[in-house]
């Protein structure tokens, strides 16, 4: 089952066990086509992606790392302005002179910088292309959050074999049927701020990812999702430490 899947991904290999990054983090090793991918899982809703040389930060925020002791980024991508997902402090320590900041209009405003990339638009850096998708809630009592009319990001990253769902914080939004083939999806699951796990699930068989990782979790039961998921066979849920 697992060589089928592997095929079905046009990955040699996947891997996932804890490497030597600092502050012991976790990472996830991706064999593509086009060369190694590693996720490395930093906390709350912060990733890296370290691809062929690139390293392509994801809601990079202090609290989470200790950015000084982490490799410079050639593309940090920002879903939305929130502190827990927008940290200046953490940018201007992961940047370097060519580093490329991508974000949301919202965000764009309250960072001062970096390269706006609407809904529907992608972009190609680092060897990498990026496209902008819709997130934002759509449960009455949680509309404040995450308004549909500011325009928040995910983003589909197409990485060399692979398509990579950063939902941000949303819930199971309509433009989710039409974002087509995604191997692998990260699907914020905490209250009162995005979805339930009775949410994600429903988000995870409309995408219907290979692999899933709930984040930005907080303190929810991530057991819970696994047991929701438990008979969809082709959906593959991963929970990593993202406290």
């Amino acid at each position: 089952m697992l060589f089928s899947i592997v095929l079905a991904f046009s990955l040699s290999a996947m891997t996932g066990y804890a490497q030597g990054w600092p502050e012991g983090k976790e990472s996830d090793f991706f064999d593509t086509l086009k060369g190694k991918l590693e996720i490395v899982f930093l906390g709350h809703g912060s990733l890296l992606l370290a691809y062929n040389g690139s390293n392509i930060y994801i809601d990079p925020v202090s609290q989470y790392a200790n950015f000084s002791k982490y490799p410079k980024a050639d593309l940090i991508l920002i879903t939305h302005e929130h502190n827990d997902h927008l940290d200046p402090k953490a940018i201007a320590a992961l940047s370097k002179p060519e580093t490329r900041i991508i974000l949301s209009e919202a965000s764009r405003k309250k960072l001062g910088h970096g390269e706006v990339l609407q809904h529907g638009h992608s972009i190609d850096v680092a060897g990498v292309t990026v496209l902008a998708v819709p997130a934002y809630n759509i449960t009455s009592s949680r509309m404040g959050y995450h308004p549909r009319e500011r325009k928040d990001n995910g983003y589909v990253l197409s990485i060399g074999s692979l398509r990579i769902y950063i939902a941000g914080d949303t819930e199971p939004i309509p433009e989710m049927a039409n974002i087509g083939k995604i191997d692998i999806a990260f699907l914020p699951m905490n209250l009162p701020f995005t979805m339930t796990p009775t949410q994600v699930a429903q988000a995870a068989r409309i995408i219907k990812p290979r692999i899933l990782y709930p984040y930005h979790f907080g303190s929810t039961d991530t057991s819970e999702i696994t047991r929701l998921l438990s008979s969809d066979k082709d959906i593959e849920v991963r929970i990593r430490n993202l406290k």
